[in-house]
């Protein structure tokens, strides 16, 4: 049988009250996106569900898409029958026809959001299983484990008739949540951090900083790929790259060894802090954990935040690193992050970095140089990229 439609249920939208059609719009945007080269598709959203319509278009391909879609709790492919018996049994056997195997189970699953309708649930399941069994009579029923369930959603409109149900992304809508500017370094965390950010529906910039020529080109190309792969989850992301050096090398020669990192840090949260303002950002996302390095301190959080009032998203600051290189591998940036390329917070790392730092110590040596004037031209310098994902564009451009 071929599938006609695709159901999308919300998942947590539908705890949103009376703000739920915001949500729903959000969502609904989100998926028209992301399936815009489908010209034939149409979509229905309603307060309880959303419909893509396929008329002919590749079902697996968008099956593919709408996994990576925030806000998606779960979503089946259907078909839609009139709310007639006869049609109801028939269409429920060519469904399991379609997928059955030999020695398979099933059950029916009925859901009756529309109470007037002639049968309830259990008259559902009883007339529906009978004639599959009738027809199929190898077919076995097994309410607990089944192969197949069969799924019958009672609606006033139609029925919905899907025997698959795939789970989504979860979590809300993207730009549901306000702008943040996610530190996206080269690394294994900042962007898990990001990935996990975007769930929570908060509309993403990145900042990277670069310190050409201590940090290649590749390891530039390298953060571009990860900002792609985020962009497939999300859609195109405004990637901001930092010329670093300038800032490094005044660090490394004004401040004390032992708290060049916790500097590093103050100058690249003031930094990002400097363009948040001007895009219109409400908050920082960072990839800090802590305990994991000598900066992800208690102690170094504690000194380095003093730079900024603006809030600072840590969404994974209780995690091991464990779990975050899972993620990683699920987000499928874990082997782009291992690349053998350098950022700048790799480089000019001291001996032995200040675990403990003292505010009062790293303000009186950095009182010594003027950075405020290398911090607004880092910013206003930034170069601007707008990366799409790959199935999007295969390049990136130059935003002015």
């Amino acid at each position: 049988m071929k599938y006609d439609r695709i159901l999308i249920r919300y998942g947590e939208i539908s705890t949103k009250g009376r703000n739920r059609h915001k949500f729903v719009d959000k969502l609904r945007k989100s998926v028209k996106d992301a399936l815009a080269s489908y010209s034939n598709i149409k979509i229905e959203a309603s307060r309880d569900r959303m419909y893509v319509l396929l008329n002919g278009e590749n079902g697996k391909e968008i099956i593919g898409k709408l996994k990576l879609i925030f806000g998606i709790q779960s979503f089946s492919p259907a078909i839609k029958v009139e709310r007639d018996l006869e049609k109801l049994k028939k269409a429920s056997l060519e469904l399991v026809r379609s997928t059955f195997k030999e020695g398979q189970s099933f059950k029916i699953t009925p859901k009756r959001s529309d109470k007037s309708f002639e049968l309830d649930t259990d008259g559902i399941n009883r007339l529906v299983g009978g004639y599959l069994v009738e027809h199929i009579p190898e077919l076995k029923v097994d309410v607990k484990n089944p192969d197949i369930n069969v799924r019958i959603e009672v609606r006033i409109e139609a029925l919905y008739l899907s025997c698959e149900t795939i789970q989504g992304a979860g979590g809300l809508p993207v730009n549901s949540s306000g702008k943040a500017m996610l530190m996206l370094s080269g690394g294994i965390d900042s962007p898990v951090a990001g990935y996990m950010a975007m769930k929570r529906g908060v509309e993403m910039e990145a900042v990277h900083f670069f310190s050409p020529p201590f940090t290649s080109e590749r390891s530039k190309e390298k953060v571009i790929d990860l900002t792609r792969k985020l962009a497939g989850h999300y859609g195109p992301i405004v990637l901001h790259i930092v010329h670093f050096t300038d800032i490094q090398q005044a660090i490394r020669e004004q401040i004390p060894e032992n708290y060049t990192m916790t500097t590093t840090r103050r100058m690249m949260l003031r930094i990002t802090d400097e363009i948040r303002k001007k895009q219109g950002g409400l908050a920082i996302i960072t990839g800090e954990s802590i305990g994991q390095v000598a900066s992800q301190t208690l102690e170094s959080m504690y000194a380095i935040n003093e730079v900024t009032n603006t809030p600072i998203l840590r969404p994974l600051i209780t995690m091991d690193k464990t779990d975050i290189i899972k993620i990683a591998n699920e987000i499928d940036t874990l082997e782009i992050s291992n690349r053998p390329f350098e950022d700048c917070c790799t480089i000019f790392v001291p001996a032995s970095p200040k675990t403990k730092p003292k505010r009062e110590k790293v303000l009186y040596y950095e009182s010594f140089f003027d950075f405020e004037s290398l911090i607004q031209e880092a910013a206003q310098e930034a170069e601007t990229l707008l990366v799409k994902p790959l199935d999007q564009i295969s390049k990136f451009h130059s935003l002015f």
